[in-house]
């Protein structure tokens, strides 16, 4: 088992959330080592920009805590990222509280949008908070 910092980090964008303050580099993937840097794109779902729900994962309290304030965000807040494929700007639509079983926010469909997670409430693992996020304009 890798050693926490022995897994590579990649890059793949930024993520900007004016609303709760966050402007930070966005990774791939969700191990904790990748997480332990900033919020991170869960493998196997689509890039920001792709058709399909692209996954961002993120902690609320320790090391950056970048999704700290995810609780506070509302319908109609703007979430952008920007990947090498452009900038996508999305629109939150709903937050939801689920169990860390419900894997369901994983799900594939056929339109741009996006879900930002992480553990709920702050400091506890026992749910997790799921905001769901829907492409402001589809790319031509």
């Amino acid at each position: 088992m890798p050693k926490e910092g022995d897994e590579p980090y990649v890059q793949l964008g930024t993520i900007q959330i004016p609303s709760i303050n966050i402007d930070t580099p966005l990774g791939d993937g969700v191990t904790l080592t990748n997480l332990n840097r900033g919020p991170g794109h869960w493998p196997g779902t689509a890039l920001p920009g792709e058709i399909g729900n692209s996954v961002i994962g993120g902690h609320r309290v320790s090391h950056t805590h970048p999704f700290r304030d995810l609780d506070k965000l509302a319908a109609g807040d703007v979430v952008t990222m920007t990947v090498a494929a452009g900038t996508f700007s999305y629109t939150v639509t709903g937050t939801e509280i689920v169990l860390p079983t419900d894997i369901q926010v994983l799900d594939q469909i056929a339109e741009h949008t996006a879900t930002l997670f992480a553990c709920n409430p702050q400091g506890q693992t026992t749910q997790r908070i799921i905001v769901h996020l829907q492409m402001s304009k589809s790319p031509a």
